[in-house]
């Protein structure tokens, strides 16, 4: 079933976008994490433009995150005073990577960009989780529990000032890390496309020191709006928003998040985080490969 993107000019199998987008929803569900740290770079392996694949998929993951921020609200699993202040730090860092992306654009280094911060990003998360993963593994082998990491914030976030109590995160520090956070996680979202979910869920769990309970729930609220910005974002600065290949990735994406979500009450998460840093790591390399491979093809997609 093939269907022409208009802004990616150029026609695609409508079925594998759709199962893409489900695998994204799948990801959301089971880490917190948008999803969108693989959708991207698939559609580039896929033929879409680089400066395209990362406008709609941001796009995309805003759909997953409302499904399952959904499914995780039911089981009170969201803290949304420390989401929204995240989210005001999304908005902000949303702006700062629109300047950045048009700079980049205006230098025509923007796919090469993307490509590298994709190898840096997806490389370090695979090697940390697979590490952590493959500890937790061997220690239930051998009869052993698990180490428990310390739930307890960075000390350079007790430092800050103006505390705040997030009851539902059990913590009480200070809003200007989250608000920090967040201006990183939006800055990421608007130049790759990504929710930020795979930086936010671990830094809010080894820096600020929230309780797991409501981390993947927080994150995909936070992922929501800060997906939300950066499309309005990227139509209105990079005009690189594919409407019709977006509309196919939400269409498998929504449905995915609560299958992942079900998933993650049933799966062991140290085999899931495992299997998944493996792709990434899988992903990483292949981007590094096509960084050093001269394509069939050298085109890039300019805004009119």
């Amino acid at each position: 079933m093939d269907v022409y993107l208009p802004i990616a000019n150029l026609s695609v199998n409508g079925l594998f976008i759709v199962a893409l987008g489900a695998l994204t929803g799948v990801l959301s569900g089971l880490f917190g994490v948008g999803g969108g740290f693989l959708t991207t770079p698939l559609l580039i392996f896929y033929g879409i433009p680089p400066t395209v694949a990362a406008a709609s998929a941001s796009t995309q993951v805003t759909g997953a995150s409302v499904s399952g921020v959904l499914a995780h609200n039911r089981r009170g699993g969201v803290d949304y005073r420390m989401g929204m202040v995240t989210v005001v730090g999304g908005g902000i860092g949303s702006a700062i990577g629109a300047l950045l992306f048009r700079f980049f654009q205006s230098l025509g280094q923007i796919d090469t960009v993307i490509s590298i911060l994709y190898v840096v990003m997806l490389g370090t998360i695979g090697i940390l989780m697979a590490r952590e993963a493959w500890t937790a593994i061997r220690a239930t082998k051998g009869g052993a529990q698990p180490p428990v990491a310390k739930r307890r914030h960075h000390p350079l976030i007790a430092a800050l000032p103006m505390r705040w109590r997030f009851y539902r995160s059990g913590l009480y520090i200070s809003p200007l890390a989250p608000l920090i956070l967040g201006v990183a996680v939006g800055i990421l979202t608007m130049l790759m496309g990504v929710g930020g979910g795979f930086i936010l869920v671990p830094a809010m769990l080894y820096i600020l020191g929230m309780s797991a309970g409501v981390v993947v729930g927080t994150s995909l609220f936070n992922i929501l709006f800060v997906t939300m910005v950066t499309t309005m974002m990227h139509a209105l600065t990079t005009k690189a928003v594919d409407i019709v290949l977006a509309g196919l990735l939400l269409l498998g994406s929504v449905s995915g998040a609560q299958i992942g979500t079900q998933l993650a009450q049933k799966a062991r998460p140290e085999s899931l985080r495992l299997v998944l840093a493996g792709i990434v790591l899988l992903v990483a390399l292949r981007m590094l490969f096509g960084l050093g491979v001269r394509p069939d093809e050298i085109y890039t997609v300019s805004p009119l």
